[in-house]
């Protein structure tokens, strides 16, 4: 038990599913440490089901209207001259609702895990409505300028690249800890056994290929993509998450393995062979944590497509911009090769520090001052 025991508020938000995993992470590595942790959803923090539209507005927006949703994050996440449009008044609307939970809970740190909320306890920061230390779990690869606020105090990155970013942004203490990804996911995986054989009895001889897209089931042409992996070999298996249409629909085909909601992914992640994804989101991080080659291939817009690319220029996965560069990826990262190992290597690098172990060291300096 570290000899400090402090107590922490992370404030998540329910947009897919990547940033509660990331939530529920950190609560459970704090209370491995003997800390105190609570989780509040800052949509649920918006009066008059605010935070439910918005919601709604973005999974509608990002399955089916993304050259909308492109022109929202052109005008509102990336910098450019002039005065430019934030989620500010937005973020307004919490915090009294955020102020009344830190009293009644007492928190030694805020930890936002999602860029509204940390909009929000940056602007109660820097006027000091907000008394005990923000702390920021940024989860994108591509840091856009939502995440940014000077009135929060430490910010926790995925990269040195992205804390970087932040230091020069905002002149605030930024680290990097790497992703926060669920300990099943280092380590042999008990279900990857019954994966193969499921997987193999599907497809025998046929090397299985994740394709994932999200909770929401947030992609372009994902049949077709399921059928250009087919036909070059593959067994495709598509991660369709919460979206049964999109099942549905691939299941009706006999050369595509279709899942939804799958509890078991340490076990899959250690059954396929390279994971085809298209947002550098949380599914992509675990399967660096696995030991899994990563291709990113037609990205969602906005964040996703920003992710993607940041993370193929880290090194870290490949970025196949047309489909004959996806199969010549697939060939050569599916089979054993220097490049596979490469890959691997890196993503594993990754995770040489804990974000749960910086959060409570900045609860101890706190304590002590």
């Amino acid at each position: 038990m570290h000899p400090l025991s402090a107590h922490f508020l992370v404030v998540s938000a329910g947009m897919g599913a990547g940033h509660d995993a990331v939530a529920a992470e950190l609560v459970r590595r704090l209370e491995d440490r003997g800390q105190g942790a609570g989780r509040v959803d800052v949509l649920e923090l918006l009066p008059h089901r605010i935070g439910a539209g918005l919601r709604s507005f973005y999974r509608t927006t990002i399955r089916r209207a993304p050259v909308l949703y492109e022109g929202i994050y052109r005008a509102f996440f990336r910098p450019g001259r002039g005065p430019r449009p934030g989620s500010a008044p937005l973020a307004a609307l919490a915090e009294d609702r955020l102020l009344a939970l830190v009293e009644r809970e007492r928190p030694d740190v805020v930890v936002p895990v999602f860029h509204l909320a940390a909009q929000l306890t940056g602007r109660l920061r820097a006027r000091g409505a907000l008394r005990v230390p923000s702390a920021v779990v940024v989860t994108d690869f591509a840091v856009h300028r939502q995440w940014l606020h000077p009135g929060n105090d430490l910010h926790l990155c995925v990269t040195p690249d992205a804390a970087d970013t932040v230091r020069r942004a905002l002149g605030r203490p930024s680290v990097a800890t790497g992703p926060v990804v669920a300990a099943r996911f280092f380590g042999p995986a008990r279900g990857a056994a019954r994966w193969r054989r499921r997987l193999g009895a599907l497809a025998p001889g046929r090397p299985p290929v994740l394709l994932s897209v999200g909770a929401w089931g947030a992609g372009t042409r994902v049949a077709d993509t399921a059928r250009l992996v087919s036909g070059a070999g593959y067994l495709p298996v598509v991660l369709c998450g919460r979206d049964e249409r999109l099942r549905a629909e691939l299941s009706r085909r006999p050369e595509v393995a279709a899942l939804g909601w799958e509890p078991d992914m340490p076990g899959l992640l250690g059954a396929v062979r390279a994971v085809v994804d298209n947002a550098a989101g949380q599914t992509a991080l675990e399967a660096l944590a696995t030991g899994v080659p990563v291709i990113g291939y037609r990205p969602i817009p906005g964040h996703g497509r920003e992710g993607v690319r940041r993370m193929a220029a880290l090194g870290l996965s490949d970025h196949a911009r047309d489909s004959w560069e996806l199969l010549r990826l697939l060939d050569a990262l599916t089979e054993p090769s220097a490049w596979r190992e490469r890959r691997i290597a890196a993503g594993r690098r990754l995770f040489a520090d804990d974000a749960a172990v910086r959060l409570t060291d900045a609860a101890a300096r706190t304590a002590a001052t």
